[in-house]
């Protein structure tokens, strides 16, 4: 690895966070413009991380079934992984309440197309949170329970929509130590959450709400990516995990991950 490259490319796109840690080593943490170590970042849609983690925990528990069809005969693989054939739309404050997604049109064959949106979340937490009724929790209670506290993370806030409820697609709030710390609980836990890091035929570098390895990188590698420069980067073989926070600006993150992986 090349970090001081990495940090270099960071240091010219508004940055606020670095941090980079194999395992329970700290290889750098730096933080920039006023921000520090205690405050919580919008991770805006690297929120959709947390999703396809949760999906297969609730799979395991057979709540649900990823291959089932759920939306007008799109499965939950196909919904996680935005090829339901559901239009662009719902991000940034454009998410709509869950009865508002189940309501959007079918614009293609569900598995032809990738279309990037915040919608298919919204449509899954729809049908997540009827699953999830018979235990009493919301998707966001039940993603605190099985994955959250197991890997030790605090969300520091959740935003919330008009009718009350919590988005899927974004809305939480982490400090940059907490984000890495999911990214270290889910490389930890690589095999069991092997679902999330296959990608489809319709964009082979997209799985369960994980962004996949570009070409030339490690092949394991997967990511977390959301508006204005949020990353979350994971390589499970190397133990390591990068999270970088950002004011907005060009930030790239195939071409932070060159420079961080140049020596390959």
């Amino acid at each position: 690895m090349n970090i001081e490259a990495a940090a270099e490319y960071h240091q010219r796109h508004k940055p606020q966070a670095l941090l980079v840690r194999r395992g329970a080593q700290t290889l750098f943490e730096r933080y920039d413009g006023g921000f520090g170590a205690g405050d919580a970042h919008a991770l805006y849609s690297g929120t959709k991380s947390f999703w396809g983690t949760a999906a297969i925990a609730a799979a395991q528990e057979r709540l649900l079934l990823l291959d089932e069809p759920v939306w007008r005969g799109a499965t939950i693989r196909e919904l996680l992984t935005l090829t339901a054939g559901v239009p662009f739309g719902g991000l940034g404050s454009a998410v709509p309440t869950y009865e508002k997604a189940l309501a959007s049109e079918e614009r293609a064959a569900p598995g032809s197309t990738f279309t990037y949106g915040g919608i298919p979340l919204q449509i899954f937490g729809a049908v997540f949170s009827l699953r999830l009724a018979a235990l009493g929790l919301t998707p966001h209670e039940f993603l605190r329970e099985r994955i959250l506290q197991p890997a030790g993370v605090t969300v520091t806030s959740w935003r919330k929509l008009k009718d009350g409820t919590q988005p899927l697609p974004t809305g939480a709030f982490l400090t940059a130590r907490d984000w890495c710390a999911y990214g270290d609980y889910v490389a930890r836990n690589a095999a069991k959450f092997a679902e999330c890091f296959k990608g489809t035929a319709a964009n082979p570098r997209y799985g369960l709400c994980w962004w996949l390895a570009p070409p030339r990188l490690p092949a394991d590698l997967f990511y977390a990516s959301g508006s204005g420069g949020q990353a979350m980067y994971v390589v499970p073989s190397e133990s390591l995990v990068a999270v970088r926070f950002g004011n907005g600006g060009s930030f790239k993150h195939e071409a932070f991950l060159k420079r961080l992986f140049s020596g390959l």
